[in-house]
């Protein structure tokens, strides 16, 4: 496949590259972004602005289509966000992060997530802000494992999930950090299906999704859909407010408990 452009990630030597994935005049306008940002696409801001720029090009230098995203490396979609550099990046979440999943949730044109390996936490995250999402049957974890490493999920990390998934399938995927390989994931209702690219092209063909953007409401058609989300997103100042008032009153409630559970052992060993 020839590449229509190219991409470059500085900080890892790496790479977005945009291809036509069939040799169909009638599909020219599908679109494969295989990005490649070594040892695992880590969301990084250099990651990130490289991402949103394929996405602007393909918006405003080619006709309205479809656009599918991949790895390059074979093991990895993504494993999220390197926590080191993003807690050291003033503004990382408001002006990288949230920007990346707010231009997926709101993109112009149907969205494809092709998940050839692991998506882990902010992997997971970004795959969900896809329209569709397809699962290599036959290696690779879904995964939010936050839990496990005691990082808490912010609103956006959050209100993809709860948008996208039944009650149970969220509960399992957040308080449980459970892995779901492909047909668990399809159950959950992580991804639509299993396969490879040959998979999402035909889950292209079968929706006609390569047409839906052409009357140019896509885009706001979805900010319609999640707008509980996108309100969200676009919201930092004020999520981070009701977290703060949230952890107020949760250390004001401690305090009364401690009162009570002192009050209680004090009055049992009188009665010893």
């Amino acid at each position: 496949m020839a590449a229509l452009f190219t991409v470059h990630i500085a900080s890892t030597g790496g790479s977005i590259v945009c291809t036509n994935p069939t040799t169909s005049e009638k599909e020219k306008n599908i679109y494969l972004l295989t990005f490649t940002s070594p040892k695992d696409n880590r969301l990084t801001p250099t990651f990130i602005d490289a991402f949103i720029l394929a996405l602007d090009i393909i918006e405003h230098r080619f006709p309205k289509g479809v656009v599918i995203t991949t790895s390059g490396i074979p093991k990895f979609y993504s494993n999220g966000l390197d926590l080191e550099l993003a807690t050291s990046t003033e503004g990382f979440l408001d002006q990288w992060l949230w920007k990346l999943f707010r231009r997926f949730l709101t993109y112009p044109m149907p969205t494809i997530c092709l998940l050839n390996g692991h998506a882990f936490a902010g992997g997971l995250m970004l795959a969900m802000y896809h329209d569709y999402r397809i699962q290599n049957p036959a290696k690779g974890f879904l995964c939010i494992n936050e839990l496990e490493f005691g990082v808490p999920l912010q609103s956006p990390m959050m209100s993809i999930f709860r948008e996208k998934l039944v009650p149970s399938s969220f509960r399992d995927l957040i308080l449980e950090a459970r892995r779901f390989a492909g047909p668990q994931s399809v159950a959950a209702g992580l991804v639509d299906g299993l396969g490879g690219l040959e998979e999402v092209l035909q889950l292209i063909r079968d929706r006609g999704l390569q047409t839906k953007a052409a009357t140019g409401i896509y885009g706001t058609m979805k900010e319609e859909m999640y707008r509980h989300s996108l309100d969200i997103l676009d919201n930092h100042v004020g999520n981070l407010a009701w977290r703060k008032e949230v952890e107020n009153k949760k250390g004001l409630a401690e305090d009364v408990a401690l009162g009570a559970v002192e009050a209680f052992e004090k009055e049992r060993k009188a009665k010893l």
